[in-house]
């Protein structure tokens, strides 16, 4: 059994020996599997510390976070992009519109999320979408960009029934993390309209953990409980869980 955390920064994690403890919790629980995505210019070296460290198992993305679409946001963009062609990434993400912490740009968020989907429709890569109380923003810039190399995940998609179809509609499939564990967050609702095959598993680590850990930090070891979660949604063993939404990333990553 292979779990695949799709979304996690788990190299925020800095100390050496808490960095090896994480991934050996990883290991015990079957998540062999980790997708980084990048947030900023200074996370581009820790991702790839941890790629060099786990190069089977640790896979990076590149891309500048919308809450850091600054002013200097274009410089940002362009050493982001020239890393590109020294490394070996596998999307481009996370990047979107969050209008939750800023609403004041959210001018520049839309010009770095078109210019980073132009990059990956360049490079033939899915992209990995923050979206965080945006989705009428999200699903008009993405309208504007729909074609067949428009592609990727919607990371911790915690929509609605209808906003989940469009954004499969769209080609892109939902990225189910903690917040389905909590009990009056209604997503399990909502997944009850849609397929498991549209789905890929993530911790987004630090952040949203899981219950039983819910408002303390989060690991991608906790992958499991989100799995067991889906598993009861689903009425299908957390294998069947594991098999499909690895299968999901492979698709989406080509890893």
């Amino acid at each position: 059994m292979i779990f695949t955390d799709t979304h996690t920064h788990l190299y925020y994690e800095q100390d050496a020996e808490k960095q090896a403890q994480l991934m050996e919790r990883c290991f015990e629980n079957d998540v062999n599997r980790l997708f980084l995505p990048n947030v900023d210019v200074k996370s581009i070296a820790m991702i790839d510390d941890l790629v060099a460290k786990y190069p089977a198992n640790c896979f990076a993305m590149a891309g500048l976070h919308p809450c850091d679409v600054k002013e200097d946001y274009l410089s940002h963009l362009d050493e982001i992009y020239s890393s590109i062609s020294n490394r070996k990434i596998y999307a481009i993400g996370e990047i979107g519109i969050d209008l939750y912490w800023d609403k004041t740009t959210l001018e520049i968020q839309q010009d770095a999320f078109r210019k980073q989907i132009g990059w990956a429709k360049k490079l033939g890569l899915p992209i990995v979408i923050h979206c965080r109380e945006a989705f009428d923003e999200v699903f008009e810039l993405l309208e504007s960009e729909r074609d067949e190399k428009l592609r990727g995940i919607f990371h911790c998609f915690t929509g609605n029934a209808e906003q989940a179809k469009q954004a499969i509609d769209l080609n892109f499939y939902l990225g189910i993390g903690g917040v389905v564990t909590y009990k009056k967050a209604g997503l399990d609702v909502v997944l009850s309209e849609i397929p498991l095959a549209n789905l890929v598993l993530e911790t987004d680590s630090p952040y949203l953990a899981p219950v039983p850990f819910r408002g303390k930090p989060n690991e991608s070891s906790y992958l499991i409980y989100i799995a067991e979660k889906l598993a009861d949604i689903y009425d299908v063993s957390v294998e069947e869980i594991a098999n499909v939404t690895t299968e999901n990333s492979k698709k989406i990553f080509g890893i």
